[in-house]
């Protein structure tokens, strides 16, 4: 089967060629066709296909039981997660990244590739405790996927006036 994009493209903005590149949206490399002139941008079909799939699944919420097995416990995986990632045999029988990721929330990592170990995540929060008014404490929170000993909480008790 022919792929559309290995064929020229011509912006139909400024009847110019249009060159190969590549768009990232959370996380997903999209193959993308771009051009310099007018900055117009078509994602590929298949790419947008998948993309809207991803979307649509992360918006649902699924319920599922945590087991006890052996001395831990086992969370079972919904279907059309393990379909849509299309590795269900790879992912069968190999070991996963799983990280407390914050109070509440586990983390699990199916692909380990060397690509994916390059992502990285960093999220800073603040927090201002008020009381009349007025300050009282003051925390700052860091969290660095890539640098867990960067991690800190800082709680700061206001100055009175």
């Amino acid at each position: 089967m022919i792929d559309i994009f290995d064929n020229t493209i011509i912006c139909k903005n400024c009847n110019k060629k249009m060159n190969h590149g590549e768009v990232e949206k959370n996380g997903f490399v999209l193959r993308a066709l771009k051009c310099n002139s007018c900055r117009n941008i078509i994602i590929h079909p298949e790419d947008l296909k998948e993309y809207e799939e991803f979307t649509r699944l992360k918006q649902k919420e699924f319920n599922v039981k945590m087991r006890m097995v052996g001395n831990s416990y086992a969370v079972s995986i919904p279907r059309e997660i393990v379909d849509f990632m299309q590795e269900q045999e790879k992912i069968m029988n190999n070991m996963v990244k799983l990280c407390f990721h914050e109070m509440g929330k586990i983390s699990l990592e199916f692909d380990s590739s060397e690509e994916n170990k390059k992502s990285r995540v960093i999220k800073a929060s603040e927090v201002k405790i008020v009381r009349n008014n007025k300050p009282v404490f003051h925390a700052r929170k860091v969290y660095d996927s890539a640098n867990p000993e960067n991690n800190r909480t800082k709680i700061y008790k206001e100055e009175e006036e």
